[in-house]
């Protein structure tokens, strides 16, 4: 891959790249979510940005990165981590379900498993082969009682 697309190959681009997705769907989607979607869309953004900001100052604190393709220097499992494996991927996941009620793009829905099967195949596999790599059972154990989404096994 160019340096260029490598370096726009990242998930907050892959987020945008939906979320605008999302409004060209919603400029011909039936309006389905009325006021629910301006109500709870808003508040999903929210949460998923809180949740994101929460992931990233716990791997802040344990000075590991937050971005695809480097190593890890700590295997984060406490916190937001024991809940789940991604908790970074599932605000973007979180945030992006949130616009398409915002925007009352119905047709939009899709995009959501969209992302989150491009999340997983472009980056998760990676970085849980880099885990594997740099904790091996202990990697396993976490992996084996967390689930990679949201919830304990």
């Amino acid at each position: 891959m160019r340096p260029f697309l490598r370096a726009i190959d990242i998930p907050p681009g892959w987020l945008a790249l939906h979320i605008g997705a999302a409004w060209v769907l919603s400029l011909v989607s039936p309006p389905v979510f009325g006021g629910l979607g301006r109500v709870l869309g808003p508040v999903l953004v929210v949460i998923g940005a809180l949740l994101l900001g929460a992931a990233v100052a716990e791997m802040a604190r344990a000075r590991t990165t937050v971005i695809p393709r480097r190593d890890p220097s700590a295997l984060m499992t406490s916190g937001l981590f024991s809940l789940s494996r991604n908790p970074i991927y599932l605000a973007d996941a979180v945030i992006l379900t949130g616009a398409i009620l915002w925007l009352d793009a119905v047709l939009a829905l899709p995009l959501v498993f969209s992302f989150v099967w491009l999340i997983q195949t472009r980056f998760i596999r990676d970085e849980e082969t880099r885990l594997t790599e740099a904790f091996g059972p202990e990697f396993d154990l976490w992996a084996a009682r967390t689930r990679r989404w949201l919830g304990r096994k």
